[in-house]
């Protein structure tokens, strides 16, 4: 039996009690020394997304849809020894010589050709830059990995992990070299690779950033969330965040910059300046319809806002807060300006971290409104944004 490893990404893992452990997420083998390459085993990515090693020695089956191990799977996290190659993060995209030609690596085949022992057989290649020409060659009719490629590409890759969500696929980011990190990183869409910064540690942030065109950079930074820029910013050195400030559209900036004067420890350092925020003549029926939006957080589209106009921050005059829940228990027509619950005092910009997360435990909220000395909403501080900072700083790479 042949298997392609880009189509095994995702596929879930099973235990022989047929408990499902983890998902794979690469395919680990030995380049050199042996020909073909014998696969040495699977990346698995368990819960709470840490990477740990199945010897492919371990493997009992792989049917469709999914992988069958035997006996016990060590959990400590995986780390790649210097002869092993990983085939989706560092295979896949490489320019090798199929007859003599050039040709793009998309996919790799592996097959059992002993119990309990895989090869690497085949590869899957195509010519120039739309997959022209493709073909399937066996592996001695390949040649090339061997050879240190200055600009890999990164589509390979890419399509392979194209299901995961962001925070998945920075983690995949995080595993890989800091060569293959940045090849990515060029490769992904600006809207894609600001949802993955967002989940990556400070120091992939910078490292990512830092390897991008400048103009480039700015429009990564513009798609991302004003709080999650401003964070970013603030990790860089001050000349270089005035910069990508400075070739940010002004409208996208602005709040940015707004953000950028609080305390990072604070509320309004914490805060994001895109809630749902509606007139009290809003309906509850679009008020519901906004919070329906596929792209607002969980966090984001628990409660709707309800202040004068403008409704963008700084808005009017703020009014108060109408929960999910309470918009699903009255009639679509109702107006919001009857459904404001009247508990709910907002926070000002200058709370501490700690009295935040106090103030939403107290309430049981997930997020809390942030007003200015006018009364006006200037933001919200979300549940998640206040334990990304109570954390440790070096949570993300804990886990």
């Amino acid at each position: 039996m042949q298997i392609f490893v880009a189509r095994l990404a995702g596929t879930p893992v099973f235990d022989p009690a047929g408990d499902q452990i983890g998902r794979i997420r690469d395919v680990v083998v030995g380049l050199r020394g042996v020909r073909p390459p014998r696969v040495h085993g699977m990346v698995v990515e368990v819960r709470p997304r840490r990477r740990v090693f199945l010897p492919i020695t371990r493997v009992r089956g792989i049917e469709a849809g999914a992988v069958v191990f035997t006996g016990k799977l060590n959990v400590r996290r995986f780390e790649q020894r210097p002869l092993e190659t990983l085939v989706i993060g560092e295979m896949l995209d490489l320019t090798v010589r199929v007859d003599g030609e050039p040709m793009t690596v998309y996919d790799v085949a592996i097959a059992e050709t002993k119990p309990a022992e895989w090869q690497v057989t085949q590869v899957a290649v195509y010519r120039g830059r739309r997959r022209r020409d493709a073909r399937v060659a066996d592996w001695d009719e390949v040649s090339g990995f061997d050879i240190l490629q200055e600009n890999q590409g990164a589509a390979g890759l890419i399509a392979s992990f194209d299901s995961l969500r962001a925070a998945d696929l920075a983690n995949a980011l995080h595993e890989l070299s800091g060569k293959r990190r940045e090849e990515v990183a060029r490769a992904l869409d600006d809207d894609r690779l600001a949802d993955v910064l967002e989940e990556l540690p400070p120091g992939d942030q910078i490292g990512i950033l830092g390897a991008l065109e400048p103009e480039r950079a700015a429009d990564v930074l513009e798609e991302m969330g004003p709080d999650d820029a401003a964070d970013l910013l603030h990790d860089l050195p001050p000349e270089q965040a005035a910069a990508l400030l400075a070739l940010m559209e002004p409208e996208e900036a602005a709040p940015v910059r707004r953000l950028l004067t609080y305390p990072h420890d604070t509320a309004g350092g914490l805060m994001t300046t895109d809630p749902v925020i509606l007139p009290p003549t809003s309906s509850v029926a679009e008020a519901l319809a906004h919070i329906r939006q596929q792209e607002l957080t969980p966090a984001v589209a628990a409660q709707v806002f309800i202040t004068r106009p403008p409704n963008e921050t700084p808005t009017g005059r703020y009014l108060g807060v109408s929960h999910f829940q309470r918009l699903l228990r009255v009639p679509p027509s109702t107006l919001l300006g009857n459904v404001i619950d009247p508990s709910i005092d907002p926070i000002k910009p200058d709370l501490p971290l700690p009295d935040v997360a106090a103030y939403l435990a107290v309430y049981n909220l997930v997020a809390a409104p942030v007003v200015d000395e006018h009364n006006r909403l200037v933001g919200t501080v979300t549940v998640d944004d206040v334990l990304d900072h109570l954390l440790p700083a070096d949570w993300r790479e804990r886990l």
